[in-house]
């Protein structure tokens, strides 16, 4: 696989990814009401489910990141050094890519309170 298609399929992904949240949105709409928003329990399910709209968001990015990195790639000659691609992992918007020692751990991390977008 290139790396311009690899590109392509993570802007893909993150497409997808992005459309899925037309039904969950409604459905936040839906538990939003001011009669059923009462229930605790109502409301402890808007909270992750916007959580989770939170999650889908940090994919989208992610994704995006990646596929900017991958592009940036394809354009480096074979000989190029592996400080200029340090150059660009550290030139993108995400701290979990832009900084090593973050890799793969995000999911493991407390982000805080969820917040509406």
């Amino acid at each position: 696989m290139s790396l311009q298609k690899l590109a392509r399929e993570l802007d893909e992904t993150a497409r997808q990814t992005a459309s899925m949240l037309e039904g969950i949105t409604e459905a936040l709409e839906l538990l939003a009401d001011k009669q059923i928003s009462k229930d605790p329990s109502v409301r402890e399910a808007v909270q992750l489910i916007i959580t989770a709209l939170q999650g889908q968001d940090r994919i989208e990015q992610r994704c995006h990141n990646m596929a900017l990195a991958v592009r940036q790639f394809a354009l480096l000659p074979p000989t190029a050094p592996d400080s200029v691609y340090d150059e660009i992992w550290a030139s993108l918007t995400l701290d979990e890519l832009r900084v090593p020692a973050l890799s793969g751990i995000a999911a493991h991390s407390n982000h805080g309170d969820a917040e509406l977008f």
